[in-house]
Order: C-alpha cells, then sequence, then structure tokens
C-alpha cells in the first residue's frame, strides 16, 4: 500500500510540473514557450516534408526529408543553418563513398566493412561537427537500400533537401524569440543577490548575538549561486549565438548588453570567491568564539566597508549600465573606507594572535573584492567600447 501511495504521489508531481511548465509557457515568454514553439514548429515541419516527400519520392528515401527537418529546427537559427550544412556534406560524402565503391569493387560484404572504416575515419573530421556519424549512416542506406546507383543517391539529396527547406522556412516563418532584457535582468538580480548577501555579512558582525544557522545555509547557498552563475552564462551566450542571422528585429543597444552581462558575469564568480572566503571564516569565527573578541571599533568600521562595497555590486550589475565614473567613485570610497580601517586598526592595541588573524583574512578577503570588482569595471568599459568600435567599423 505504501509503495502504491509513493507512486500514485509521484504520478501527480509529475503532472503538477508539467502543467505548471505549459501554465509558464502560456502566461509569459521565456525558455518554456522557446521550447513548446520550438516542438510544435519540429512537428509542422517533419509532418510537411513527409507528406512532401511521400508524394514526390520513393519510399526508400522518403524518412530522409523528415529526419532532415529535425536537423535544421535547432534552438537557434544559426545553429540551424550551421547543422543542416554540416549534415548535407555527412550525407554528400556518405553517398559519394557508397557510389564510389559500388561502382570500383562491387557490392560484398568486405566492401561493407571498408565503407564502414572509411566513413568512420572521414567522420571524424572537425568540420561535420555532431553530424559526423551521419556520413556512415547515409552510406550504409545508399550502399545496401541503393546499391550505389546515382538515381538512388539523387533522390536522397532531394529528400535531405525538402526537409532542409521545410524545417528553415518554419524557423523563418516564426523566428526564435529575443530575449536580451531577460539575460540582463538574470545578471541584475545575481548582482543584487551579492549585494544582500554583503549586507547580511554586515549585519552579522554588528549583531550582538549572531545567527549560526544563517551563515551555514548562505554557505550552502554559495552552491547553488555559482550554478547559477553557469546557467546564466549558458544562456547568455545562446542569446548571443541567438542574434546570429535571426530575422527578429532586436532592441537598440543589445549587440553592447549581451558582451557586458556575459563580462559581468565573470566578475560576480571572482566576486563569490572571495565572499565565499568570508562568509566561511565568519562562520568558523562563530563557532571558536573569536568574532566576539573582536575590537568594538572594528565591527561597525568593517561593516559599513561592506556596506558601501554591496552599494558598488549592485550598481555593476544593474540591466541599465550605470555611469562608469560613478562606479569607479563608489569602489574608491570603499576603498578609502577599508584603507581607514585598516591604518585604525594598526595604531589600535596589541591584539591576540587569533583576532588579528581573523582581522587580517577579512581585511584581505575585502581588499581582493574590491580589487576585482576595479578590475571588472575596467572589462566592462573596454568591452563597451570594442562594442562600438566595431559597430562604428560595421557601418564603414
Amino acid at each position: 500500500m505504501p509503495r502504491r501511495v509513493d507512486a500514485a504521489r509521484r504520478v501527480w508531481l509529475a503532472i503538477t510540473e508539467r502543467a505548471g511548465y505549459l501554465r509558464r509557457a502560456v502566461l509569459g515568454a521565456g525558455s518554456e514557450r522557446d521550447e513548446l514553439l520550438l516542438g510544435a514548429k519540429t512537428v509542422v515541419a517533419a509532418m510537411a516534408a513527409w507528406v512532401i516527400a511521400r508524394y514526390l519520392l520513393p519510399p526508400a528515401v522518403s524518412t530522409f526529408a523528415p529526419f532532415t527537418a529535425l536537423v535544421a529546427l535547432q534552438a537557434t537559427v544559426y545553429r540551424s543553418v550551421r547543422d543542416c550544412l554540416q549534415y548535407a556534406l555527412a550525407m554528400a560524402a556518405g553517398a559519394t563513398l557508397a557510389a564510389t565503391l559500388a561502382a570500383v569493387a562491387g557490392v560484398h560484404v568486405w566492401t561493407f566493412g571498408l565503407l564502414t572504416l572509411i566513413a568512420l575515419c572521414v567522420g571524424r573530421i572537425r568540420r561535420f561537427g555532431q553530424q559526423g556519424p551521419q556520413v556512415a549512416i547515409v552510406g550504409f542506406f545508399a550502399f545496401s537500400s541503393g546499391q550505389g546507383q546515382i538515381d538512388y543517391i539523387g533522390h536522397l539529396v532531394a529528400s535531405v533537401g525538402i526537409g532542409a527547406s521545410c524545417g528553415l522556412a518554419a524557423h523563418l516563418a516564426l523566428a526564435p524569440a529575443r530575449h536580451t532584457g531577460h539575460r540582463q535582468q538574470a545578471v541584475a538580480d545575481l548582482y543584487k543577490t551579492m549585494a544582500q548577501r554583503l549586507g547580511d555579512l554586515a549585519d552579522t558582525l554588528e549583531a550582538n548575538d549572531p545567527d549560526r544557522s544563517h551563515l551555514r545555509q548562505w554557505r550552502r547557498d554559495w552552491h547553488r549561486l555559482s550554478a547559477e552563475c553557469e546557467r546564466i552564462r549558458h544562456t547568455i551566450e545562446t542569446e548571443m549565438e541567438n542574434g546570429r542571422m535571426n530575422p527578429r528585429r532586436t532592441s537598440s543597444g543589445s549587440g553592447e548588453a549581451l558582451p557586458r552581462a556575459r563580462e559581468a558575469i565573470t566578475v560576480a564568480e571572482r566576486g563569490m570567491d572571495h565572499l565565499r572566503s568570508m562568509t566561511r571564516t565568519l562562520d568558523y569565527a562563530l563557532d571558536s568564539g573569536e568574532l566576539g573578541n573582536l575590537p568594538v571599533g572594528f565591527r561597525p568600521r568593517f561593516s559599513a566597508v561592506l556596506r558601501a562595497v554591496a552599494t558598488a555590486t549592485e550598481q555593476i550589475g544593474r540591466a541599465s549600465p550605470a555611469d562608469p565614473d560613478l562606479l569607479s567613485a563608489r569602489i574608491d570610497e570603499a576603498a578609502a573606507e577599508l584603507d581607514r580601517v585598516q591604518q585604525q586598526e594598526g595604531t589600535a592595541p596589541e591584539a591576540s594572535p587569533a583576532v588579528q588573524a581573523l582581522q587580517g583574512t577579512l581585511l584581505t578577503d575585502a581588499g581582493r573584492l574590491l580589487a576585482d570588482l576595479r578590475s571588472g569595471l575596467r572589462g566592462l568599459a573596454s568591452t563597451r567600447e570594442d562594442w562600438s568600435g566595431h559597430g562604428a567599423r560595421s557601418v564603414t
């Protein structure tokens, strides 16, 4: 009985998850709607290719038309065109090998083995990309079903052409949507989370009774945020590819926004290393009791540094870029605050070695975080200049 209950619960959860997926796809633009539309376009294109090929070509080759339609409908127009060309090259290579061997040596077991060996070697050529195995597959069909005859190969080429035409026509009729704004917002949300975490660390330093469970939860969350960085980077790179050959018009400045967002993710990943280190240091200090031994003046001063860094961090990740000079000034303010803390601690009464080590670790992490933010700000500015220069060269 419990097993039936668990199975029913899993089925219900799967149904609920699928219903939520469909609801998100219907209600708003996003990856769910893109996947749903891609699936619908694939079904229509495959059906159209199969019907046309069945009407015009022999049944022995008609299956290649819907298969090619599947190849032609990828997530982006650029990827679709690239995969179509690679598949066409692989098909031509496989058909040529089959026709050549059949004409020269005939259709035999040993020639089939030789065809397999040569096709596998040719399929490893990098230019074929992921379509390399199709050299052997097409060669098998042309050699076995078509006996290497030119008529069969001609029909095969026509079937592939029908499938590619149907797939690309579906893409051009309803091109993939552009999501530049969504990608920028994802980066902005990530930086906002980092800024909030800095503020939380500042609150923990100033609190008389810090919450140990929150610190440990934050340490676990860093792994999730690191995975989120990888996911956002992947979506940005996919969106940059989506802009190539896409007939949809893009908003002004989208060509600059995506490289900037990708660079911002790189800066965020470096910054997370230092935030992770600070969180771990405070967790250990709280366990050992050294956090309470910090000088009374150090904790509010260092908390002010963290809040200044948090303000600069959130500004860097904004979807609408702030003035670089303003951002640089914010980082300089935080760096000046950090210098004051370091100078004051250098003139403070001698503390225990453990407390000195704790202060030094926190100050070092904050200094490295500021250095990476400043370096990242220069990288973001150079990305903008590179894009502007490229755009100017393209116009001329």
